[in-house]
Parts: C-alpha cells; structure tokens; sequence
C-alpha cells in the first residue's frame, strides 16, 4: 500500500526548503524574473514589485526562505518615497484650488465608502486588527502595504487585498478606455540606462537613505517612508534638488519591496487568504462600482466628461489611470490631481480613521 505521506517527505528533502542559501537566492532571482516577464507581457501594472513578491511568496510557502536585510526593507521604503515626491506634477496645488470644492467632495467620498467596506470586512471577523481598514484605503498600494504594519495591520494581508484591487481596477479602467477608442497594451518603452546626473543621482539617493534611516530610528509610524516622501516633496517643489531615480534602481527598489514582503507569506495565511478571497473580491468590487456612482456625479453636477471622472475616482491602479489618461482625450491634469489628492487624504487620515474603524476588533500582529 503507498505511503501517503512519502511525496512530503519527498519535498522536504529535495525542495526549496533544503536548499543551501546560495541556491535559493538564484532561485529566487530567477523565478522574479520569471514572473514580472509573464505580468509586463500581460500589461498588469505594479509588475515589478507583483512578480518579485509573488516569487518570494512561493518559495516562503515551500520552505525556501530567504532573508531580506531589515536595511534593504528600510532603504527601499526610502528610494520609494522620493519617487514618489518626484512625480507628482508641479502643478497639482493649482489643480486642486482652482476646482477644491469636487477635489474635497470626490476624494473624501472614496475615502469614506473604502473605510465603510473595510469596516464591514472587519465586523465580520475576517481580518485582524486593522487590516480591513488599510487593505481597502484608495492609496498607492505599495505605500499603503509598508506603512499598514506600523498601525497593527497584517502587512501580508493588506497587500493581498491592495493588489487585488490593483488588479481588478486595471482592467475595468482598461476596458472603459477601449470603449472610447484607446488602443490596448499603449504603454511607453522605458530607457532602463539612461545617461545619470551624478550630483543630483547621489544627492538624491543620499536624502533618500539618510531620511529613511533617520524616520526609521525616530521609531515614526511609518517613518521610512513617510519621512523621505516629506523631504523629497520639499526639496523638489522648493527647487533645492531635481530628483532622479533611474528605472534600473526603482526595479531594484520594488523587487526589494516585494521580496520583503512575501518572504513574510506562510502555508496559513495563504490558506487564510483563499478562504477570505470570495468576501475581499465581493468588496473590490463594490468598491469600484460605488465609484462608478461618484464619476456619474460629477459628469451630473460638475460637467467633467464620463471618462475622465471614471479616471479621476477609480480607487486604485494609477499607473494605468495615467496610461489610459494619456492616451485619450481626457483632462489628464485633472485625473492624476484627484489621484494624488486622495492619496495625500489617506495619508493624514488613515491612521485615525483605521484605529477607528476596527475597535472592537481581533488585534493584528503589529498592534
């Protein structure tokens, strides 16, 4: 009679979880790469940091655990942060005062219904502590997956839920933009080495370790990331540094990320995930359909164009909001203005917002 258990035994011994360190570092390369060649092929946003940290969940989940340097967590937290600070246009403040009125009515609104769903998951035991909450916030979803631990969120679960909502707000907005005649897949081809401004490339990087590192032992919520965005925001509106992150180093810089993170990943919290997968998928998508009803409200009452208030209030996947944005006649400026406004709501708000919302709720590993 076969042994049932001898196909286990079997994995143990020749699988991931037996490998050397210096074997499963290659693996984990490999299969990184892998995997971000199989999500860019499929035009799915955030594939440089879904592929590594898919990579990295896998190999968690078989045993091969590799250990990401806590300072390469916290260096890259830093380099996103001035990414961050680098792209938001310089005229968003402008934006936003010349129209505050549906700035302030569109993004509090996708704040207030993202918490509510995220209220509903955590009333329903689903999740710990406040990780409903932080897995449902309309932010940049790497942004809202580092800084969730720091509040008492399950950081593993957040960025479930951030990228399946990611994911599923990719392709509703993608498919919004074919109906009005944008071409599929019209992504830009990336100079991955470009020629580098070494003064302003090392200040850069300097003021993006340097903060990180500093925001980190001040023991600030979020501090390592949060702290490098303050300052980049600073230095670059107030013209004292022009920041350049070169593509080759943000690439880096996510797979770090997303390393980090999956390593994180076990057998039970994947189990965990499948098991609440129906319920989060359920929310994702009323979530989206929720904002659909806000976009009609501003085509009703503040006379923007359908698709460019489906943009500007779609509650998540702004890379490809910005793809589609600008590749169609659409008010791109005022798009990307309501995007990073909201994001900049999350931030200020969500800490309080998410102690608030899951009171009464099972504690999460970081409380």
């Amino acid at each position: 009679m076969p042994d049932p258990g001898a196909d286990g035994r079997k994995w143990r011994r020749f699988g991931p979880a037996s490998w050397p360190a210096g074997l499963r570092w290659p693996a984990l390369l490999a299969l990184s790469l892998l995997l971000l060649t199989v999500l860019e092929t499929l035009h799915l946003p955030a594939a440089l940091l879904l592929g590594p940290m898919l990579a990295a969940i896998l190999l968690a989940a078989s045993g091969g655990v590799v250990r990401v340097p806590p300072s390469a967590f916290i260096g890259a937290q830093g380099v996103l942060g001035f990414m961050i600070a680098g792209i938001l246009p310089a005229t968003i403040f402008r934006e936003v005062a010349s129209d505050w009125p549906v700035f302030v009515a569109g993004t509090l609104s996708t704040v207030v219904l993202a918490a509510l769903l995220g209220w509903v998951l955590t009333r329903a035991r689903l999740l710990p502590g406040t990780t409903a909450v932080w897995g449902s916030a309309p932010g940049a979803a790497a942004v809202m997956t580092v800084m969730s631990e720091d509040y008492g969120a399950d950081m593993r679960l957040v960025a479930f839920m951030q990228y399946l909502r990611v994911a599923c707000c990719a392709v509703v907005a993608t498919i919004a933009g074919r109906l009005v005649g944008v071409p599929g897949g019209a992504v830009a081809p990336v100079e991955w080495f470009p020629a580098i401004p070494w003064p302003a490339f090392l200040a850069t990087l300097a003021c993006a370790l340097g903060s990180a590192w500093i925001g980190f032992r001040l023991r600030l919520p979020g501090g390592a990331l949060l702290l490098p965005l303050c300052l980049g925001l600073f230095l670059e509106l107030s013209g004292t540094l022009t920041i350049f992150l070169p593509p080759w180093l943000l690439a880096i810089t996510y797979a770090g990320l997303g390393w980090a993170i999956g390593m994180r990943f076990t057998p039970a919290v994947l189990a965990h995930a499948a098991h609440i997968f129906p319920q989060v998928l359920a929310s994702t998508l009323a979530l989206i359909a929720l904002c659909g009803g806000l976009a009609g409200l501003l085509v009703l009452f503040a006379d923007i164009d359908p698709l460019t208030a489906y943009l500007a209030t779609t509650p998540g996947g702004a890379d490809s909001v910005a793809i589609i944005a600008a590749a169609t006649n659409v008010d791109a400026a005022f798009v990307m203005a309501m995007q990073v406004a909201r994001f900049f709501v999350v931030l200020l708000v969500g800490p309080s917002l998410a102690r608030l919302m899951s009171r009464g709720a099972a504690p999460g590993p970081g409380a």
